[in-house]
């Protein structure tokens, strides 16, 4: 299932991360475990905002995706299901079929 991971991470616990490091390696970590179709980097709400679109496997994923970033950033973490237009077509074209 494709899904819209969005993160905030407060400017404290952001500007730590990127003084000692951890930021770059969280990041890394992160791109490589999701491996995302698309992934976008912007301030939101005066916090550091991402925002990676990728496809969640399995639900047991959420833990090793999320936790971290708690931990770590003290991010705020959402997660969404998310279509692109084929996906949505497609659901649209059922919608139409089953009345």
């Amino acid at each position: 299932m494709r899904v819209c991971l969005k993160v905030q991470i407060p400017v404290e616990s952001g500007n730590k991360a990127i003084m000692g490091g951890d930021m770059q390696q969280n990041l890394k970590k992160l791109m490589d475990q999701l491996n995302p179709e698309a992934a976008y980097f912007f301030p939101q709400d005066g916090m550091r905002g991402m925002m990676l679109f990728f496809d969640l496997e399995d639900t047991s994923m959420i833990p090793t995706i999320s936790e971290p970033l708690f931990e770590q950033l003290n991010a705020k973490v959402d997660m969404t299901p998310v279509m692109n237009i084929d996906d949505l077509t497609a659901g649209l074209k059922k919608l139409q079929n089953n009345r």
